[in-house]
């Protein structure tokens, strides 16, 4: 029988079908498994549920020699060389889509609670210190009528702009190339790199990572940006240059931020945690009941059709086909 070597337990039972078939290993009940554990498991998998926060390097991928497929659980899949698995003729997928709705939800929950002060608030009545209605207590910025500027217009991008016609605002964002179809869409225009920096009242990064976003937000980039800004990030964390950003925040070059993803995940900068006009959030995008076990259906049917010697739905590296046949 062909063995699956999961690194995490997934929400739901969609690994039950696949006991009938395969063998089917789960490494971590609770938490990440280390990369020799990874390496371990790999040996004679024939298949390999990862999650984003698991490194699919070339020595994971070398250890596993009967790997047919590396079914990542999540959209990103920067945590795993495609190339080489590419090159080893190893099928690898994500499970996109079924996040969208869901981490536009975030995004708009992190602009709201950085706007309006919402996590200060909180702490404020938690330690007692609520003495009744102030006329300057914790005043925060509006959202309705402001401009909401996205950096990198994908599915996620257009999810958060199509919500902000409820708040009257005006949609601008910047991409490697213009969506004319998406700008119809969610009334979006598309602004050079410079404009959207300069115009943002809420700047949201929903870009994926690669050579050109990695870093493209630093001191500089901030200082263009209006002292009255707020940066919110669920894209990926290397986008980022997080000390700089820290200092940002703490000489108020900008006036807030909301984070979901980090330059060193999990490992954050230690000034951010200082500073509370910043909203700090542990990776939760797709952190639905829902979603998740939506996620879980798609990386195991990825597994499934693999291992049954058909193509996988949500192929990242369509150029392995040409080597496998």
């Amino acid at each position: 029988m062909k063995r699956i070597f999961v690194t995490s337990k997934l929400p739901g039972n969609f690994l039950d079908p696949l006991t009938h078939d395969f063998i089917v290993e789960v490494c971590k009940e609770v938490g990440n498994p280390t990369q020799k554990e990874i390496s371990d498991g790999v040996e004679s998998a024939h298949a390999i549920i990862s999650t984003v926060s698991d490194q699919i390097d070339k020595n994971i991928i070398d250890a596993g020699e009967n790997l047919v497929i590396v079914s990542n659980y999540g959209v990103g899949y920067d945590n795993i060389d495609i190339p080489y698995a590419t090159q080893k003729g190893i099928f690898v997928t994500n499970t996109p889509g079924v996040l969208t709705e869901t981490t536009a939800d975030l995004v708009w929950a992190l602009m709201l609670a950085v706007s309006r002060r919402i996590v200060e608030g909180d702490s404020y009545v938690r330690e007692g210190r609520f003495q009744g209605w102030n006329l300057t207590l914790l005043l925060g910025l509006n959202i309705y009528g402001k401009t909401l500027g996205i950096y990198g217009l994908g599915r996620i991008g257009r999810a958060v702009a199509r919500r902000a016609t409820g708040f009257n605002m005006r949609v601008i964002y910047n991409n490697r190339n213009r969506y004319v179809e998406a700008e119809r869409e969610t009334g979006g225009t598309y602004v050079d790199f410079p404009t959207l920096l300069k115009e943002s009242h809420f700047l949201i990064i929903t870009a994926p990572l690669n050579s050109e976003t990695r870093g493209r937000f630093g001191l500089g980039e901030f200082k263009k940006m209006r002292s009255d800004a707020v940066l919110v990030n669920t894209g990926r964390g290397p986008i980022i240059r997080e000390r700089e950003l820290a200092k940002a925040l703490r000489e108020k070059i900008i006036w807030g931020a909301g984070l979901d993803v980090y330059e060193r995940e999990p490992e954050v900068e230690t000034e951010l945690l200082s500073l509370e006009n910043v909203v700090l959030l542990p990776h939760l995008g797709s952190a639905t009941r829902e979603t998740r076990e939506k996620m879980s259906e798609m990386a195991v049917e990825n597994v499934r059709l693999a291992l049954s010697g058909k193509v996988p739905i949500n192929l990242v590296n369509p150029e392995v086909l040409k080597i496998r046949t």
